[in-house]
């Protein structure tokens, strides 16, 4: 516990180890100062205009973060991941309890592990990555989601879904995100339209395992007795971070 904060907290460690930060960020040290939880972060996780507009976890670890300084928006999903984690622990202690297959599952969140991940990769401080998709041969350039990333997703899947409510453009528009360029093009709509009309099936499978592989985060797999030989994710939600939740 860090005595020296005008509240409780605890230094939680980034998978990233702020090697994607510019140095300039104060991300870039790979740590986060974080505040235990009181009643009053606990207010936040019942409020029903937050719930709605599905930023509730969002809100509840923006203030945990003691500094202040630190652009939430910039954070790379799977550092995001670690801070729920630590917010989980820090509010209700390491014991997750929770339901598989009708089955009650308890797990010590201190004993998740970080992904393996070859931090060679990660040069210069930049979140850009260069890929040769295997099929066709297509050069692409790439980045990693932030947060800021995911809730512009989020709203474009959501305005997609208005026109068409059968539509399902998850994978592709998170593609359309992450690809900065293709074969030297960073022109946004030659982007837009590889990933709709050229990019191989074949080619976004191999893509997407090879991302899994460098993605700095935590691994939120279990094996459960009886379940898949490959696991299965935690379930995360809002009853993740506040066990009494009813919603």
């Amino acid at each position: 516990m860090n005595k020296q904060s005008k509240f409780p907290s605890e230094i939680v460690e980034l998978p990233s180890k702020g090697l994607l930060y510019s140095e300039e960020s104060p991300l870039s040290s790979g740590k986060i100062e974080m505040k235990y939880m009181t009643a009053k972060e606990e207010d936040i996780l019942t409020n029903q205009n937050y719930i709605e507009r599905g930023v509730v976890i969002d809100k509840l670890l923006q203030a945990l973060i003691i500094d202040k300084d630190i652009k939430y928006s910039d954070l790379l999903i799977g550092d995001k991941n670690a801070l729920l984690v630590a917010a989980r622990v820090l509010g209700y202690g390491k014991d997750y309890e929770f339901n598989w297959a009708g089955t009650k599952e308890i797990i010590d969140l201190t004993g998740l592990k970080e992904k393996e991940v070859d931090y060679s990769l990660f040069k210069d401080r930049k979140n850009e990555f260069e890929y040769t998709l295997p099929t066709s041969g297509d050069k692409i350039t790439y980045k990693l989601l932030t947060h800021a990333d995911e809730s512009n997703i989020a709203r474009e899947i959501t305005g997609l879904k208005k026109v068409n409510k059968e539509a399902s453009p998850e994978l592709s528009t998170r593609l359309k995100y992450m690809i900065i360029t293709v074969n030297d093009n960073g022109d946004t709509k030659t982007v837009r339209e590889f990933v709709d009309n050229q990019f191989l099936a074949r080619d976004s499978r191999e893509f997407r395992k090879h991302v899994e592989k460098i993605n700095p985060d935590v691994d939120l797999t279990f094996y459960p007795d009886g379940g898949p030989e490959e696991g299965v994710s935690i379930p995360i939600g809002v009853t993740f971070l506040w066990p009494d939740a009813t919603i």
